[in-house]
């Protein structure tokens, strides 16, 4: 759907975007994270054609965005960080206004603003002033005007900042919603937001691509270790003994002492599989029953801090 290779992109001495190369397949929604000043910005600018690249190529759908721009923007939908709204407009009038700008069919663009507001929640203030219209209802105007001509792909840049929690709620059900028919390009800085959201992340950093994977596969392979909290019924030494016979197990620590138990971490090799279940068989054998066994999930907010770690605070986004 799109395909980013060898794009770079510098601001005299500065480089913004280093050597980045990206491919995106069809029908997922992808997060795009870093630091301030990692080059997000201007990647997205790059990608939607409103900036020039330094070097590199950007393919949309087939359509080189620098060879032509016409063809290749007419399958993205962008809403930048501040939605471009016009306040003494209402959002059908926008929203009929923006359908002009992209050429829409003048016969099929009354019933394509009507579905697009059905489908963004905006129908009940169509036709309000956006000047009046809260946050939340501002956010999703910009949303619905990324939505017209149906592009196949849509690029939100921070879609959901200043909103309330029950605003932020009911944009992320509506970004999954559109992750069905489209795909999406996710930036934010709510990491818990890119967790819940998203099917694939890239991690930049100093404009180059340092992670690029599924979220659950970013918390697995950051570590080649992994890490449980047991709670076993038995005697401490005992139970010690028997954790230094299991070849997987590299260390151990008790926690807690409980009145006829014990509350351990295991490190454990994260190569080897089914190690659960060797514990759960081998504490049975000897009547220590295990009580809890929870394993250690790496956060994104972790897995990001571990990528991008050399970054300066108060640097400025590129």
């Amino acid at each position: 759907m799109i395909k980013i290779e060898h794009l770079t992109k510098k601001y005299g001495g500065h480089v913004a975007v280093d050597d980045l190369n990206i491919e995106l397949a069809p029908g997922k929604i992808y997060g795009f994270l870093g630091p301030n000043g990692a080059g997000k910005s201007t990647t997205m600018n790059i990608m939607t054609g409103y900036l020039a690249a330094t070097e590199g190529t950007v393919t949309v759908n087939g359509f080189d965005i620098f060879e032509e721009p016409e063809k290749a923007k007419s399958c993205i939908g962008y809403l930048p960080e501040l939605p471009p709204l016009y306040m003494d407009m209402t959002p059908r009038e926008y929203l009929s206004f923006v359908a002009d700008l992209k050429k829409v069919d003048r016969r099929k663009k009354k019933l394509m603003v009507e579905e697009i507001m059905q489908e963004t929640g905006i129908t009940e203030v169509a036709n309000r002033l956006i000047r009046n219209l809260s946050k939340g209802y501002r956010q999703r105007v910009g949303i619905a005007q990324a939505l017209i001509g149906f592009p196949p792909v849509l690029i939100l840049d921070e879609p959901t900042v200043g909103l309330d929690p029950n605003q932020i709620m009911e944009v992320r059900e509506l970004i999954r919603r559109l992750g069905s028919q489209h795909t999406i390009i996710l930036s934010s800085h709510i990491l818990s937001e890119i967790s819940a959201v998203c099917d694939y992340v890239w991690i930049i950093n100093k404009g180059r691509l340092v992670a690029a994977d599924t979220p659950e596969n970013l918390s697995v392979n950051m570590n080649q270790n992994v890490y449980y909290t047991i709670s076993v019924k038995g005697e401490e030494t005992a139970i010690g003994d028997l954790l230094k016979g299991v070849a997987a197990v590299r260390s151990f620590t008790t926690l807690e002492k409980e009145k006829d138990a014990v509350r351990l971490r295991i490190e454990a090799d994260q190569a080897h599989t089914g190690l659960e279940e060797e514990l759960f068989y081998l504490f049975a054998d000897h009547r220590m029953p295990i009580l809890s066994s929870t394993k250690e999930e790496h956060s994104l907010e972790e897995v990001f801090m571990a990528f991008t770690a050399e970054t300066k605070e108060g640097e400025d986004e590129a």
